[in-house]
């Protein structure tokens, strides 16, 4: 009998206690098993990466777990949908407000002015710096400056988009 074999007859020794291990965790017997299959499908796909020193501890750490990850999404499920949202259609938007929205888009097309308005090399270290996640150090070789003068001109385009964007500030 090859591993995968062993691993087969050793998952099926133990899967009346693993869902029985997953139901106390989860409260429901047909998820339980339902996960115990998952977790299975999982084992077997970890032995094609290696083989196993302690199959079954793995075996109920991954019924462990998705039955704690079961659960939390049950909970999530459960308070989105409980209290006075009676359907989904009730659950509050995470959409603005067409007010917000519109004032938003006022705001982002100053903003591309502004950033219009810049010298290249300032639009160039504040895009990458704000848009590209570029550290400073990375800015200015880019650029051939120092740190400093990346520092400085970046912070000279953030105050411009600034003013230009919200004036009364």
């Amino acid at each position: 009998m090859g591993e995968k074999g062993r691993l087969l007859a050793l998952y099926l020794a133990h899967r009346g206690e693993l869902v029985n291990y997953a139901q106390a965790i989860i409260g429901d017997r047909a998820r339980a098993e339902d996960l115990v299959q998952e977790a299975w499908l999982r084992l077997d796909s970890a032995l094609s990466r290696g083989g196993f020193e302690e199959p079954v501890g793995y075996l109920y750490r991954i019924v462990r777990n998705l039955a704690i990850d079961a659960r939390r999404r049950l909970g999530r499920e459960d308070r989105l949908l409980s209290g006075d949202a009676q359907d989904l259609t009730e659950v509050p938007s995470v959409r603005p407000d067409p007010e917000r929205e519109a004032l938003d888009r006022d705001e982002l097309r100053l903003l591309a002015a502004a950033m219009a308005e810049l010298p290249e090399r300032t639009r160039i270290a504040l895009e990458m710096h704000r848009l590209g996640g570029f550290k400073l150090k990375e800015i200015a070789a880019r650029l051939g400056i120092s740190v400093t003068s990346a520092h400085d001109i970046i912070a000279a385009g953030l105050a411009h988009c600034r003013r230009r964007v919200r004036p009364e500030k």
